[in-house]
Protein backbone atom coordinates (compact mmCIF):
# COMPACT_ATOMS: atom_id res chain seq x y z
CA UNK A 1 0.00 0.00 0.00
CA UNK A 2 1.46 3.39 -1.06
CA UNK A 3 1.29 6.26 1.89
CA UNK A 4 0.73 10.07 0.69
CA UNK A 5 4.13 12.10 1.46
CA UNK A 6 1.86 14.57 2.70
CA UNK A 7 0.46 12.44 5.43
CA UNK A 8 1.03 14.50 8.90
CA UNK A 9 0.42 10.91 10.40
CA UNK A 10 4.07 10.58 8.80
CA UNK A 11 5.63 12.76 11.39
CA UNK A 12 6.40 11.74 15.17
CA UNK A 13 4.16 13.51 17.48
CA UNK A 14 4.70 13.42 20.88
CA UNK A 15 0.85 13.86 22.11
CA UNK A 16 -0.12 11.05 20.04
CA UNK A 17 3.19 8.97 20.29
CA UNK A 18 3.64 5.63 22.75
CA UNK A 19 7.09 4.13 22.55
CA UNK A 20 7.32 0.38 22.65
CA UNK A 21 10.16 -1.49 23.55
CA UNK A 22 10.19 -4.91 22.18
CA UNK A 23 12.32 -7.90 23.64
CA UNK A 24 15.11 -6.14 24.91
CA UNK A 25 16.49 -8.82 26.93
CA UNK A 26 20.00 -9.71 28.37
CA UNK A 27 20.60 -12.89 26.46
CA UNK A 28 18.48 -12.23 23.76
CA UNK A 29 20.51 -9.42 23.08
CA UNK A 30 23.89 -11.56 23.82
CA UNK A 31 23.09 -13.28 20.48
CA UNK A 32 23.10 -10.35 18.50
CA UNK A 33 26.51 -8.64 16.45
CA UNK A 34 28.35 -6.98 19.14
CA UNK A 35 27.91 -3.60 17.22
CA UNK A 36 24.25 -3.61 16.36
CA UNK A 37 23.82 -4.22 20.64
CA UNK A 38 25.87 -1.52 21.27
CA UNK A 39 23.44 0.72 19.00
CA UNK A 40 20.88 -0.30 19.70
CA UNK A 41 20.91 0.03 23.30
CA UNK A 42 22.23 3.71 22.93
CA UNK A 43 19.89 4.85 20.95
CA UNK A 44 16.78 2.99 22.87
CA UNK A 45 18.52 5.06 25.82
CA UNK A 46 18.47 7.96 24.41
CA UNK A 47 14.70 7.99 23.03
CA UNK A 48 13.53 6.30 27.06
CA UNK A 49 15.31 9.52 28.40
CA UNK A 50 13.65 11.73 26.00
CA UNK A 51 10.11 10.07 26.28
CA UNK A 52 10.42 10.09 30.36
CA UNK A 53 11.23 13.72 30.03
CA UNK A 54 8.39 14.69 27.19
CA UNK A 55 5.47 12.45 29.39
CA UNK A 56 5.18 9.77 26.40
CA UNK A 57 4.32 6.31 27.41
CA UNK A 58 6.64 3.73 27.19
CA UNK A 59 5.53 -0.04 27.05
CA UNK A 60 7.92 -3.04 27.72
CA UNK A 61 7.26 -6.48 26.35
CA UNK A 62 9.93 -9.32 27.33
CA UNK A 63 9.60 -12.28 25.23
CA UNK A 64 9.74 -15.60 27.60
CA UNK A 65 11.70 -13.70 30.52
CA UNK A 66 12.53 -17.08 32.33
CA UNK A 67 14.61 -18.03 29.37
CA UNK A 68 15.58 -15.17 27.74
CA UNK A 69 15.80 -13.21 31.21
CA UNK A 70 15.28 -9.23 31.81
CA UNK A 71 15.82 -5.84 30.24
CA UNK A 72 19.04 -5.00 29.65
CA UNK A 73 20.76 -3.27 32.69
CA UNK A 74 21.67 -0.22 30.89
CA UNK A 75 17.79 0.30 29.66
CA UNK A 76 16.80 -0.77 33.40
CA UNK A 77 18.53 2.30 34.04
CA UNK A 78 17.32 4.58 31.43
CA UNK A 79 13.33 3.50 32.28
CA UNK A 80 14.28 4.62 35.92
CA UNK A 81 11.49 2.79 36.82
CA UNK A 82 8.89 3.86 34.21
CA UNK A 83 6.81 1.83 31.72
CA UNK A 84 4.65 -0.79 32.09
CA UNK A 85 5.89 -4.16 31.35
CA UNK A 86 4.26 -7.27 29.57
CA UNK A 87 5.49 -10.44 29.37
CA UNK A 88 4.31 -12.42 26.46
CA UNK A 89 5.14 -15.74 24.80
CA UNK A 90 4.08 -15.17 21.08
CA UNK A 91 6.16 -13.13 18.82
CA UNK A 92 3.63 -9.99 18.09
CA UNK A 93 2.91 -8.35 21.39
CA UNK A 94 -0.69 -7.32 20.08
CA UNK A 95 -0.95 -11.22 20.98
CA UNK A 96 -0.88 -10.24 24.48
CA UNK A 97 -5.11 -8.66 25.16
CA UNK A 98 -4.11 -5.93 27.56
CA UNK A 99 -1.07 -4.57 25.65
CA UNK A 100 -3.10 -5.31 22.58
CA UNK A 101 -5.64 -2.65 23.71
CA UNK A 102 -2.94 0.04 25.09
CA UNK A 103 -1.02 -0.38 21.54
CA UNK A 104 -4.58 -0.23 19.51
CA UNK A 105 -5.81 2.74 21.43
CA UNK A 106 -3.35 5.55 20.04
CA UNK A 107 -3.00 6.27 17.04
CA UNK A 108 1.44 6.12 16.55
CA UNK A 109 3.79 3.38 17.54
CA UNK A 110 7.49 4.28 18.00
CA UNK A 111 9.25 0.57 17.76
CA UNK A 112 12.46 -0.73 19.00
CA UNK A 113 13.08 -3.98 19.21
CA UNK A 114 14.63 -7.61 18.68
CA UNK A 115 14.70 -9.12 16.47
CA UNK A 116 13.82 -6.92 13.54
CA UNK A 117 12.57 -9.94 11.54
CA UNK A 118 9.97 -11.78 14.02
CA UNK A 119 8.84 -10.02 16.90
CA UNK A 120 9.02 -6.26 15.26
CA UNK A 121 7.37 -7.27 12.08
CA UNK A 122 4.51 -9.33 13.53
CA UNK A 123 4.02 -6.74 15.84
CA UNK A 124 4.17 -4.27 13.33
CA UNK A 125 1.97 -5.84 10.90
CA UNK A 126 -0.39 -6.32 13.16
CA UNK A 127 -0.68 -2.74 14.29
CA UNK A 128 -0.94 -1.54 10.59
CA UNK A 129 -4.01 -4.40 10.16
CA UNK A 130 -5.31 -2.37 12.83
CA UNK A 131 -4.69 1.04 11.51
CA UNK A 132 -2.00 2.67 13.80
CA UNK A 133 0.85 4.39 12.07
CA UNK A 134 4.16 2.57 12.84
CA UNK A 135 7.17 4.21 12.84
CA UNK A 136 10.07 1.42 13.21
CA UNK A 137 13.46 2.99 14.15
CA UNK A 138 16.54 1.67 12.15
CA UNK A 139 18.93 2.12 14.71
CA UNK A 140 17.30 0.54 17.03
CA UNK A 141 16.10 -2.80 16.16
CA UNK A 142 18.48 -5.44 15.22
CA UNK A 143 18.75 -9.15 14.82
CA UNK A 144 21.27 -11.78 14.70
CA UNK A 145 21.86 -11.93 10.99
CA UNK A 146 21.65 -7.88 9.22
CA UNK A 147 20.41 -9.47 5.94
CA UNK A 148 17.09 -10.79 7.88
CA UNK A 149 17.63 -7.03 9.52
CA UNK A 150 17.32 -5.38 6.35
CA UNK A 151 14.64 -7.74 4.84
CA UNK A 152 12.51 -7.25 8.14
CA UNK A 153 12.87 -3.48 7.52
CA UNK A 154 11.71 -3.45 3.46
CA UNK A 155 8.87 -5.59 4.19
CA UNK A 156 7.83 -3.19 6.73
CA UNK A 157 8.02 -0.36 4.62
CA UNK A 158 6.15 -2.17 1.59
CA UNK A 159 3.53 -2.92 4.11
CA UNK A 160 3.24 0.86 4.94
CA UNK A 161 5.09 1.20 8.30
CA UNK A 162 7.84 4.52 8.31
CA UNK A 163 11.33 3.23 8.83
CA UNK A 164 12.98 6.23 10.87
CA UNK A 165 15.63 6.95 12.70
CA UNK A 166 16.62 7.31 16.53
CA UNK A 167 16.99 10.98 15.96
CA UNK A 168 14.76 11.94 13.85
CA UNK A 169 12.03 10.91 16.40
CA UNK A 170 13.86 12.64 19.22
CA UNK A 171 13.77 16.10 16.90
CA UNK A 172 10.40 15.47 15.60
CA UNK A 173 8.89 15.26 19.38
CA UNK A 174 10.60 18.59 19.92
CA UNK A 175 9.66 20.47 16.68
CA UNK A 176 11.63 23.53 17.86
CA UNK A 177 14.13 24.51 19.12
CA UNK A 178 12.36 27.00 21.29
CA UNK A 179 10.68 23.80 23.22
CA UNK A 180 11.77 24.38 26.67
CA UNK A 181 13.02 20.65 26.90
CA UNK A 182 15.46 20.93 23.72
CA UNK A 183 19.04 21.98 25.21
CA UNK A 184 18.69 18.91 27.61
CA UNK A 185 17.60 16.74 25.08
CA UNK A 186 19.50 17.69 22.11
CA UNK A 187 22.56 16.70 24.49
CA UNK A 188 21.69 13.12 24.61
CA UNK A 189 22.60 12.80 20.60
CA UNK A 190 26.13 14.25 21.40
Amino acid sequence: MERPASNLGDRCDRARSRLVLIDLQERLLAAMPDAARVEVERNTARLIEAARQLDIPIEISRQYPKGLGDLTTRLQQALQGHGTVTDKTAFSCCAETELNARLTTGDQIILTGAEAHICVTQTTLELLEAGVTVFVVEDGVCSRDAGRKRNGLERLRAAGAIITNHESVLFEWLRDAADPQFRELSQLIR
